[in-house]
């Protein structure tokens, strides 16, 4: 097993989010390369699309609880999404909570054309 650190995309995306709108955020962000998992808010990870893009990359989906998402300072901010999760970016604290307690950004928040789905990517040292 590597020891070294580990990448984790951090997704956020709406109900109706198609398998290339994750795509395209997730390149946006800087891409799947060196990728250890995919990580979203617990409720989203069952997503048909986001399965997809899990085993199209061969990462496993981290799911995240909400209330662990709640707290995480991130860089961008969207006022909704601080209302309903009580972070600024899912995209974004998905990605650091999955990445382990000393993770940081190495990818802020990128959204896909259509505005239906956000990546973000962190490095850490795991769970």
């Amino acid at each position: 097993m590597e020891c070294g650190p580990m990448k984790v995309a951090g997704l956020g995306f709406k109900k109706d989010v198609t398998l290339a709108s994750l795509r395209e955020a997730l390149a946006a962000a800087g891409g799947a390369d060196g990728l250890a998992a995919v990580a979203t808010v617990s409720d989203k990870a069952d997503s048909e699309a986001l399965k997809l893009l899990a085993r199209e990359f061969g990462v496993p989906i981290r799911a995240v609880p909400a209330e662990m998402l709640a707290g995480i300072a991130t860089p961008t901010q969207s006022q909704l999404i601080t209302e309903k999760f009580g972070t600024g970016s899912v995209a974004e604290a998905a990605a650091l909570a999955a990445a382990g307690p000393r993770a940081r950004l190495i990818a802020t928040r990128a959204v896909s054309q259509d505005r239906t789905a956000t990546a973000a990517i962190a490095e850490g040292d795991g769970p």
